[in-house]
């Protein structure tokens, strides 16, 4: 009897240790899962996987990102997708790239046969928003590989009005070299340019014609097609060069030694002869701007005032007359960029057809 009560608190104390030990190891257990599931978010999961793929994009790794698994994309594909199979390659690269940065994943849900990731950042200082799916591409040992379903690249179907040369996110380019039809390419058709999602992509022009402050778009989605149009203005030293010539297109025409100089925009009409050949000079020139006009510029109507010195003859009586008279006249041009960067200048009168 005395060997059966000390037994009894014994077990009793068992009990209690194999009952915490149990919840030790269920505590353990729940622990190694719980570390389990982060270490597979933060490390091999999806998320983890699109993180990787924008943490290339803010180091400037662009070819690294290029070789993610889904990311390289076919002419079949784009077409299928909407998009210009010949899209230009050529902005995707390190220098085309703008700062991406404060990376965050959204949420991770099950979409389309696989995962959809998204994620918030800063791109160039502008927030945004991107989701991208991926889908499981086979195994490595024990931990699963990953691939974009649909391509993260997406693009920018740019047109520069007024100029040939323009650089992105301050990679320099001219448009002919990466256009699909080279130096026969319309001056407002547009470029299509692949990009990377997500990315913040401003075009500038500055050259010795034309000028244009950063326009910008935010490309976030996926094989997406986003517009853009940039309108450049005339340079001041562009508009001197201009002046000049229109101002030396008048002097030739002061030459003419009649009363209708030929392809000018002035002259008089007289009912009498004529005593001497008439002396032609312009009294104001006309003060030029220029506008743009599609993809090239033109001049706007513009007042001027020539002048004109002649002895006039009478039919009536043979009497001679000096005749002195300020002549107003309008002109107006249209301005062609040659591909040689040169300027062709036409000049004429309103309602009538330029002239070279």
């Amino acid at each position: 009897m005395v060997r059966d009560r000390r037994s009894a608190p014994r077990r009793a104390r068992l009990g209690v240790d194999l009952a915490m030990l149990a919840v030790v190891g269920l505590v353990l257990v729940a622990a190694l899962g719980a570390g389990g599931a982060t270490l597979y978010q933060q490390f091999y999961g999806p998320s983890a996987f699109v993180v990787r793929y924008l943490d290339l994009l803010s180091s400037g790794r662009a070819a690294d990102a290029l070789r993610v698994p889904g990311v390289a994309i076919d002419r079949e594909t784009l077409e299928k997708a909407g998009i210009d199979p010949a899209a230009s390659e050529a902005m995707l690269r390190r220098s085309a790239l703008a700062p991406l940065t404060d990376v965050e994943v959204e949420s991770e849900k099950p979409a389309d046969g696989g995962t959809a990731v998204t994620v918030s950042y800063q791109a160039a200082g502008h927030p945004g928003t991107s989701t991208f799916l991926v889908a499981q591409d086979g195994w490595a040992g024990v931990t699963p590989n990953w691939r974009f379903t649909t391509s993260p690249l997406a693009v920018v179907e740019l047109t520069v009005r007024g100029a040939d040369k323009f650089a992105m996110n301050g990679f320099e380019v001219d448009r002919r070299q990466v256009s699909s039809d080279g130096v026969d390419a319309a001056a407002l058709d547009p470029l299509p340019l692949l990009v990377f999602t997500p990315g913040l992509y401003s075009v500038t022009v500055d050259t010795p014609i034309s000028t244009s402050s950063g326009q910008g778009v935010l490309a976030d989605t996926p094989l997406a097609v986003t517009p853009l149009d940039v309108q450049t203005t005339p340079t001041d030293e562009f508009i001197d060069v201009v002046q000049e010539r229109v101002e030396d297109f008048l002097t030739k025409c002061t030459a003419q030694e009649v009363l209708q100089p030929t392809a000018c925009p002035f002259g008089i009409r007289v009912t009498n002869r004529l005593s001497s050949p008439p002396q032609w000079s312009i009294a104001a020139q006309p003060q030029i701007t220029v506008a743009p006009d599609g993809g090239q510029w033109q001049i706007p109507t513009t007042n001027a005032v020539a002048h004109v010195d002649v002895e006039i003859r009478s039919l009536f009586d043979g009497s001679v007359e000096p005749l002195s008279e300020d002549v107003p006249f309008q002109l107006n041009g249209t301005i062609s960029i040659l591909p040689d960067g040169s300027a062709a200048i036409r000049v004429g009168s309103p309602g009538e057809p330029p002239v070279d």
